[in-house]
């Protein structure tokens, strides 16, 4: 079967794709950078956000692929695609890593057939530690080269981070991601994958039956940052009314069943990590949006932190999944606050399944055809298998009527009244870094 070429005869994977790395083509050094001056005096400190170099900052799947991909999707009524962070494998025991999460990936597109998924969209931290371009290689292009498909992505805070005063922030990000027009790039050490065009570092990609809102939460390790809040970041407002403004151009969209709606970010809103966990200030900035447009997203995905989790909020009469997958490869960690087993409930919240500290990646999947109207997520990992979490949210209804994990039969545990920290464990995951 030939591989896929896109509008402007964009490129995607290699014709007869090698062997997997077994080592780096070009060592990583740059983790020695977290003690360089510079970064121990900036650390704490969010960067600039580049201005989008379209406005509104918005994409659709037919900018990158033509008619005779998408007139399938649109006739069928249905759309699968693909969705994690954190891949990017740094030390000499990663590529075999990020090897695995990303040769699953590309056996579900070379395997699909008409219901392989049809693009990547990737919740940030490409390239550690620093973002640079040299790794792109071994982190991005060599890993992904038989993903015969678009790849999307928001970047994170190691794609965004600076190390000295010499740099831009994201620039290698906006070189790979944020092209003019496609091409190859040079870090791509030969292989034939296009840069992507999209339109800036935080972007919603329009899609049939689906528009997914993706953010820059910046580059701090604790929290996640997207506005000033209040004027605590120095930073706009600018990308909290571009998420206000999307949900709104959205909400008649969505009400009329034509779309899912997703918001995506690479700091989580909700997790049970300290170390990689999202911020109240983040959680809170998100809800105000939504409430200033009368619309709640369908699904909230993020990254960071370098495991799976799953929780159900119940907020507006919905009930929405918040999905935290850091999983495609960097590293799996513990999570760092202790919580009762799953499923367990604070509040408006549920922590559906334990953490998986396991490598894996998300597919999603929007069915609008015949009496479905569904958006279905399913965690999937070279160790655990295809489908060992998943969770089904009736569109028409807002309410999850399918959710299956190894603790789905477990008793659920109830908290008691929340302490307002306890609280801040649960909605928030931990307490931001100052």
């Amino acid at each position: 079967m030939p591989n896929l070429i896109g509008r402007d005869g964009r490129l995607f994977s290699e014709q007869q794709p090698g062997s997997d790395e077994v080592s780096f083509k070009v060592d990583n050094t740059s983790e020695q950078y977290y003690n360089s001056p510079y970064y121990k005096q900036h650390q704490n400190q969010v960067l600039p956000i580049p201005s989008p170099r379209i406005n509104p900052p918005r994409m659709n799947l037919s900018d990158v692929l033509d008619d005779s991909f998408i007139q399938p999707i649109q006739a069928a009524k249905k759309i699968s695609f693909h969705s994690v962070g954190d891949t990017g494998a740094a030390k000499s025991s990663g590529p075999a890593t990020e090897a695995s999460v990303a040769d699953m990936m590309s056996a579900d597109i070379r395997d699909g057939g008409p219901d392989a998924p049809a693009f990547f969209f990737h919740l940030g931290d490409i390239v550690y530690y620093f973002g640079e371009s040299q790794y792109y290689y071994d982190q991005f292009y060599e890993p992904y080269r038989a993903y015969d498909r678009p790849i999307f992505a928001i970047p994170g805070n190691h794609d965004g981070i600076l190390h000295s005063a010499n740099g831009q922030t994201l620039q290698a990000f906006l070189q790979n991601f944020c092209a003019d027009k496609p091409g190859r790039s040079p870090n791509a050490g030969g292989l034939v994958r296009s840069v992507m065009t999209e339109p800036g570092v935080y972007f919603t990609l329009d899609a049939p039956f689906v528009s997914i809102i993706g953010l820059y939460t910046n580059v701090l390790e604790g929290p996640g940052v997207i506005s000033s809040q209040g004027g605590k970041y120095p930073v706009s407002d600018e990308q909290i009314q571009f998420l206000q403004d999307e949900l709104t151009r959205l909400k008649p969209m969505r009400e009329s069943g034509q779309c899912a709606v997703i918001v995506a970010t690479h700091h989580p809103p909700l997790s049970v990590d300290a170390k990689h966990g999202g911020t109240e200030g983040l959680f809170q900035d998100i809800d105000r949006a939504c409430q200033a447009a009368g619309l709640w997203p369908d699904a909230v995905l993020s990254g960071h932190a370098h495991l799976y989790q799953r929780f159900t909020r119940r907020v507006a009469n919905r009930e929405i999944p918040y999905v935290v997958s850091g999983s495609g490869g960097y590293a799996a960690t513990p999570p760092m606050v202790k919580v009762p087993p799953a499923p367990y409930t604070q509040g408006d919240i549920t922590m559906e399944i334990d953490p998986v500290i396991q490598f894996g990646y998300l597919t999603l999947a929007v069915d609008m055809s015949g009496n479905n109207n569904q958006l279905t997520i399913a965690f999937n990992s070279p160790k655990l298998g295809v489908n060992y979490d998943q969770v089904t949210v009736d569109l028409t209804k807002s309410q999850i009527v399918k959710s299956s994990n190894v603790k789905s039969a477990a008793k659920t545990n109830t908290a008691k009244p929340a302490s307002k920290s306890q609280t801040a464990k649960s909605r928030a995951a931990h307490k931001s870094k100052k």
